[in-house]
């Protein structure tokens, strides 16, 4: 579920006219926001589910970037963020963690996808 404020929605309405980037904060924000845009065609206040399933060849309409988790392999949030990014960069990007030795998952490290 999720509750888009009046005051959240015509910040985004304003970032959005202004040429502004919008930063979702984590993949349920992600899919929210999507939502949004996709029965609305602009952020709207409102209580609802976000029933989305995305996938690799998502056309992103709401975001401009994503901060996140290092998600569990073979997640629907990997095929999320391999959305966002592309698979070959998400993989990239995790073989870095893996190195660097980051910490996955919900309270581990997290990775900015611009």
């Amino acid at each position: 579920r999720y509750h888009m404020t009046a005051e959240t929605a015509l910040r985004l309405n304003a970032a959005r006219d202004e040429g502004q980037r919008i930063i979702a904060v984590g993949t349920t924000t992600t899919r929210t926001l999507e939502y949004i845009i996709r029965k609305y065609g602009r952020f709207e206040e409102g209580i609802g589910e976000a029933d989305l399933f995305i996938l690799p060849g998502w056309d992103f309409r709401a975001i401009e970037g994503m901060l996140t988790n290092f998600h569990l392999p073979r997640s629907t949030l990997i095929m999320l963020v391999s959305a966002f990014a592309s698979r070959a960069a998400i993989l990239a990007a995790y073989e870095h963690a893996v190195a660097e030795r980051y910490r996955f998952y919900s309270y581990g490290d997290c990775m900015l996808i611009l």
